[in-house]
């Protein structure tokens, strides 16, 4: 969309700025004061690209926009010299570069959670089932189970690319034909016989992608970018046919020509690093390896260190990185039980002692790692300090491992020696010591949960509601009564111009989440908030018609963007009663806003009472 061309045929329409006093924009719309409405033709208003519609109301031309007024208030304001409102400037995130990356990754990696649980708990039955005489690793059911345990993982960057690719407005279906590029057989096969490959001239890293993370989110985050280029430059007759077949060539070019050399020059120079500093210092080394372990992890960058552990025997044991990885590893499955027994989340509770599990006994740690230490992140500081300690401890008796296996508790026989036990009984003390440093900094450090308060709690377990978090449910975000969106006094909600959705008539002051995910903007005058929940669901809880002119009067905000908010979690506090005899509508819209990514959005009853642990919709 050109917003400037928009923007500009609005402001001509408008009677440019002879006409217009002020301007101004909520969260959907251009609100424009003008000296004389009559001027206007409201046909030929709604007529311009990117128009929704027109409303006229409270004194104000109201330009229907969408999710997108804030980028055409933008360029709207550069044509004139006219009053505006610095309260509807566009919510700015308070968050470090840090926590940026790091929401990304978790908004992308939350929907992927169960997929990385089961897997990791079909490689903990891989272990315990012929440990039991139950199955037999020469068996054909023990090699095919143990592809179902590897899909998840293997497959990461695809899944990856399509909750990115929502994350970043990416068409997923494009974002994924990328990401099988860059896991293709052929290009597998390719890089196992290493020689030289290039792609229109240009040379094309030998590196591998599966598993990996990183690359696949820095190819979708340009592709956002390329995207939006070639839907400027070809033409609209052409563009079904011409943008997918360049944004795939130019996305997959970049990904195995400029993504695959920056990852391979970060490993390489990490991997250079650690062995100097094993050389120099052993025992700090492997200190820092155990410590930033998860990050390593998090990137795919562990694979820079193959040719050193894949190679583990009597002849050339591994003191670096599988050493480090049993730190790190019981770590993060002792810190994600300490997060299970001192959380009060039912749902937390369950996903935190299965990626417990996963990591403890089958040293698989990204369900950990994405569904817990990232998002409380306290827990992941934690577990880090403790594989830190233990990891120095390692490195000063020279820990070795002998074998290569994922470590964790079952596969500590890797760390049996030849002569004599004292290597396994450091392997023992090991792991155990980061076990208990670990829970131990877990408990003590805590973590930031936002549970219901102990009555809410008890009304619930009294009347046996579910207060599960099922990603394709929408909870109620207030108490009060069911409003049929259709119902609406207000047609940017009432025609589903925004998305499908309800309406909620507010009883009580207190707006909630509805489910649990991030905060992806809160409006200046908190009337309004966008939410983006862990399975992808954007969506929009308007509180009040027109509260935007309140400018924040009776209104109090808890969260601002980019915050994590768990289901149940108080967002904002608004004086109904003063709004209401200020003359406004109280009715509050619950909006899906990403309504087109859905088969159906479902509204189970559209009238009746209402209570925060009541799903109001659900998508499909």
């Amino acid at each position: 969309m050109d917003y400037k061309k928009t923007a500009k045929e609005i402001y001509q329409a408008l009677g440019e700025e002879q006409n217009i006093i002020s301007v101004t924009h909520c969260m959907t719309r251009l609100r424009v004061k003008l000296k004389n409405t009559d001027k206007v033709d409201d046909a030929k208003v709604k007529d311009i690209p990117g128009v929704m519609g027109v409303m006229k109301k409270g004194g104000q031309y109201q330009v229907i926009l969408g999710n997108d007024v804030n980028k055409y208030y933008k360029e709207f304001i550069k044509l004139g010299d006219f009053k505006t409102d610095d309260a509807s400037e566009e919510p700015k995130e308070k968050t470090t570069v840090l926590n940026a990356i790091v929401d990304v990754i978790t908004s992308c990696m939350s929907p992927l959670i169960p997929a990385l649980i089961g897997g990791g708990m079909i490689k903990v039955l891989l272990i315990i089932l012929p440990m039991i005489n139950l199955l037999s690793k020469d068996s054909q059911t023990f090699a095919v189970l143990s592809f179902f345990g590897d899909a998840p993982f293997y497959f990461i960057p695809i899944m990856l690319a399509y909750t990115a690719a929502q994350k970043f407005k990416v068409s997923p279906m494009l974002a994924v034909t990328v990401a099988g590029i860059m896991l293709h057989p052929n290009f597998v096969a390719l890089v196992a016989e290493g020689n030289p490959l290039n792609v229109f001239g240009l040379p094309i890293t030998l590196a591998s992608y599966g598993s990996s993370v990183i690359p696949i989110l820095i190819v979708v985050w340009l592709m956002s970018y390329i995207e939006r280029f070639f839907d400027k430059i070809i033409p609209s007759v052409i563009q079904s046919f011409a943008k997918p077949l360049l944004v795939i060539i130019v996305s997959g070019v970049l990904a195995l020509v400029i993504v695959g050399p920056l990852g391979t020059l970060v490993g390489e120079g990490l991997s250079t690093m650690m062995i100097w500093l094993q050389d120099k210092a052993g025992w700090l080394a492997l200190g820092l390896m155990a410590a930033f372990m998860p990050l390593i992890v998090m990137t795919g960058m562990h694979w820079a260190f193959a040719p050193i552990f894949l190679i583990a025997s009597f002849q050339n044991p591994d003191m670096l990185i599988l050493p480090a990885m049993l730190a790190s590893n019981i770590a993060q499955g002792a810190s994600a039980l300490a997060v299970s027994f001192k959380s009060k989340n039912k749902d937390t509770k369950q996903t935190a002692l299965a990626a417990s599990l996963s990591a403890l006994i089958a040293g698989v740690t990204e369900p950990g790692l994405y569904g817990i230490a990232l998002k409380f992140k306290k827990p992941l500081y934690a577990s880090m300090l403790a594989s830190g300690i233990m990891g120095v401890f390692a490195g000063f008796v020279h820990l070795e491992s002998y074998a290569f296996a994922v470590p964790s508790f079952i596969s500590l026989p890797q760390f049996i020696g030849e002569n004599g036990n004292s290597n396994i009984i450091n392997a023992i003390i090991v792991a155990v010591g980061s076990f208990i440093l670990s829970f131990v900094f877990t408990w003590i450090y805590g973590f930031n949960e936002e549970s219901m308060s102990s009555n809410d709690q008890s009304q619930v377990d009294n009347t046996h509601l579910s207060v599960s978090n099922d990603p394709k449910k929408v909870y109620s975000p207030v108490k009060g009564q069911l409003v049929a969106l259709e119902k609406v006094n207000d047609p940017t909600f009432s025609e589903k111009i925004m998305g499908d959705g309800i309406a909620v008539v507010p009883e009580n002051n207190e707006i909630v989440a509805p489910f649990s995910g991030v905060v992806s903007a809160v409006f200046p005058t908190k009337h309004a908030i966008g939410l983006t929940s862990d399975s992808g669901i954007e969506l929009l809880i308007h509180i009040g018609i027109d509260t935007v002119e309140l400018n924040g009067k009776y209104f109090e905000s808890f969260v601002e963007s980019g915050d994590t908010v768990e289901k149940g979690q108080k967002m904002i506090t608004v004086d109904i009663e003063k709004v209401k005899e200020a003359g406004y509508d109280i009715v509050t819209p619950v909006i899906v806003t990403n309504t087109a990514n859905y088969i159906d959005i479902v509204v189970p009853n559209d009238t009746g009472d209402v209570s925060n642990q009541d799903t109001i919709l659900y998508t499909i």
